[in-house]
């Protein structure tokens, strides 16, 4: 259905500022390649061709490393000249998006799913399409609430849960997500799918494949020993 995808590739990584110094969060080093470096690989395995990288704080460090392919990959940058919000970053990178559908990865985070799975939610009505990860005891992370077809039906606020399905940073979306929307140009996209689900059909699919969030010191030093059992 597409073979390409945008990577959100701007975060500061503040909450891990007291171990990776000074770079973008996905250029954080996970045994001497940066993070970023195994969702390309995972994306070529995957059959994606070409990456819009959402790019913002420091760049050019990613620049200078990927430069413009990686594997046979073609990379794009689009870069925000200030920061727009994940929905900001997300709108932009679309830009440059040649196919009607294009896959969207948090920069932070590894879920190792088949993303073709996605593609069985797609239909006429349907913009958005979100993998989810069931976790069980945790309070570290929001849920998505579904109904028995995959339809999202609302969220829950973090807190703590024996059991439920967390949002896993993998997306589906449609070039055409955010027409008829007037969100402008700086935004969060979770505030924007929280308030607008209903309106872009938006679907999930549950897996319970390997996931990481590099976002906090703990998860980061895990990766360290595991994301290489899996790329």
């Amino acid at each position: 259905m597409t073979d390409e995808a945008i990577i959100l590739a701007g975060g500061f990584g503040t909450r891990l500022k007291g171990v990776v110094k000074d770079t973008p969060k996905p250029m954080a080093d996970i045994n001497g390649k940066p993070f970023l470096e195994y969702l390309l690989r995972f994306l070529k395995r995957n059959g994606i061709s070409k990456v819009v990288l959402a790019v913002g704080y420091r760049w050019k460090i990613i620049y200078d490393y990927f430069g413009e392919s990686y594997e046979g990959i073609e990379i794009k940058y689009s870069i925000e000249d200030e920061p727009l919000g994940t929905g900001g970053a997300i709108k932009k990178a679309l830009n440059v998006i040649e196919k009607d559908w294009a896959y969207i990865l948090n920069g932070d985070t590894f879920f190792n799913i088949p993303l073709s799975e996605l593609t069985n939610k797609v239909n006429n009505e349907t913009r958005l399409i979100v993998a989810l990860k069931k976790m069980y005891d945790f309070d570290r992370y929001g849920c998505v609430e579904i109904d028995i077809d995959g339809n999202v039906t609302g969220f829950k606020e973090k807190g703590f849960k024996s059991e439920g399905n967390i949002n896993g940073g993998i997306y589906l979306a449609s070039k055409r997500l955010f027409d008829s929307f007037n969100v402008g140009n700086k935004f969060s996209f979770e505030t924007f799918i929280e308030k607008n689900f209903l309106s872009i059909n938006m679907k999930a699919m549950v897996f319970d494949e390997y996931f990481i969030d590099i976002g906090i010191p703990e998860d980061y030093f895990r990766a360290q020993n595991e994301v290489n059992d899996y790329i």
